[in-house]
């Protein structure tokens, strides 16, 4: 027991020491307030304490850059030399329909092999096409040579599906964390397809055409062996492939994959109407830079959306984030029919980007629910095969109408594919 002259009083105790008072205070004190710990790491900042994950995003960044920049290069490359917008938009969509054609091939042998084993040598074989192409236009071969070299591209891996399987392989279980992870991807998709074309017009009109071909080519090499380098990361090989379903045969799967067909269809129009009408307004290099803006609206709205947790199944917000699509996609047909402005374009084409990277990232994630396990990368790849296959026939429609009618009539075609993506939208979930 502790001694009375101890015991806690609320009065304080005085003595003196010589010529000096000393007080002393035993009234109890209250506990103290813990400092408050500091803010919580954001939604993005979380997704990068796994190990690894900067580096493989470094790569695949690197290597993602060329996607929005080889079409681009390549039509300014054709139309330079012989002075034909169908010619370019005929040869850039049989290089995208050919790479809708294989790319599946290409994932279904990284989803067997693992992605290092198989990404290298297919990377390196599309690296040599799109040399081919740059050689043949600079010397003047037949047109259909230009045809053929830019088919051989169709073996570029699908960088992005491979970086989204990555994610989906490390944060298996928290789909919080895997739709922030899945936002980020589109706006880095839209992040490389803003500063893409940017580059590649840059590089085409102020060095020389093949200039953007080449640099693409080197960022391509280049990012994909820093990404396969990577191989804490890399999601492991399924023990049994074959015996898994097909994703074509999976459920929910084929309409979506119509979907990115129609949604498709409205980028690749987009791309080469644009660049017609800058060139009609005497602006040819400023090409970039509007199809920059279209991809930044997208970008922004990619990361808002990351980081707003959405509540409900996505399949109830998909065709909403559909129809908002088809309105915005009318804007650049308004702007440029009834000013004729690039600036006024441009700034349509800000406004229109904003649905798409919501759009993108709930259907894939629709397609990630639907693939059978071990197939992850295939059914992304085939995702993108449709976008491709789409951005190939709105290529060679945007063009032709171009050509024959004029460039503000083209913007036409994105808004009208982008209606008919809303129209299958609709009628899958009516079914459902």
């Amino acid at each position: 027991m502790p001694h009375p002259m101890l015991q806690p009083t609320s009065q304080p105790m005085f003595t003196t020491t010589g010529d000096m008072l000393i007080a002393v205070d035993f009234t109890p004190r209250p506990p103290r307030t813990p400092r408050p710990s500091r803010k919580a790491p954001g939604p993005y900042r979380r997704l990068f304490t796994h190990p690894g994950t900067r580096a493989f995003t470094a790569g695949n960044l690197f290597a993602r850059l060329p996607m929005g920049m080889f079409s681009v290069s390549a039509v300014l490359m054709i139309v330079a030399a012989r002075d034909s917008y169908a010619l370019a938009g005929a040869v850039s969509a049989t290089g995208l329909a050919a790479t809708a054609l294989v790319a599946p091939w290409t994932a279904r042998l990284v989803d067997r092999y693992g992605q290092a084993r198989v990404a290298v040598p297919a990377t390196l074989l599309a690296a040599l096409g799109a040399l081919a192409l740059a050689l043949c236009v600079r010397r003047d071969a037949p047109a259909w040579t230009l045809f053929a070299a830019y088919a051989a591209t169709a073996t570029t891996p699908n960088i992005g599906g491979m970086s989204r399987a990555r994610w989906a392989h490390l944060l298996k279980g928290d789909e919080k964390a895997l739709h922030t992870a899945n936002s980020f991807e589109q706006a880095a998709d839209e992040l490389c397809f803003m500063l893409g074309p940017v580059l590649a017009a840059l590089l085409c009109t102020s060095l020389a055409p093949e200039a953007g071909t080449l640099t693409g080519v080197a960022l391509l090499v280049a990012g994909m062996l820093v990404f396969t380098a990577q191989r804490a990361t890399e999601p492991p090989v399924a023990e049994r492939p074959r015996k898994a379903k097909s994703p074509l045969r999976a459920p929910g799967i084929p309409p979506l994959l119509a979907i990115c067909l129609a949604m498709g269809a409205v980028f690749g129009s987009m791309e080469v109407v644009t660049i017609a009408f800058a060139d009609a307004q005497g602006h040819p290099s400023a090409a970039g830079a509007v199809l920059a803006l279209q991809a930044a609206g997208s970008c922004a709205a990619g990361l808002l959306y990351g980081a707003w947790h959405p509540t409900g199944p996505a399949e109830h917000r998909y065709p909403w984030c559909v129809a908002a699509m088809t309105a915005l996609m009318t804007l650049p047909l308004l702007a440029a029919s009834l000013t004729g402005s690039l600036p006024v374009l441009a700034g349509a084409l800000l406004v229109a980007g904003m649905a798409t990277a919501p759009t993108m990232v709930t259907g894939m994630t629709l397609i990630q629910e639907r693939t059978p396990e071990g197939r992850v990368n295939e059914g992304m790849t085939l995702a993108v095969t449709g976008l491709l296959g789409g951005i190939a026939g709105g290529s060679a429609a945007g063009g032709w109408m171009t050509e024959h009618l004029s460039a503000t009539a083209g913007f036409g075609v994105p808004a009208t594919a982008a209606a008919a993506a809303l129209m299958i939208t609709l009628g899958w979930t009516s079914r459902r």
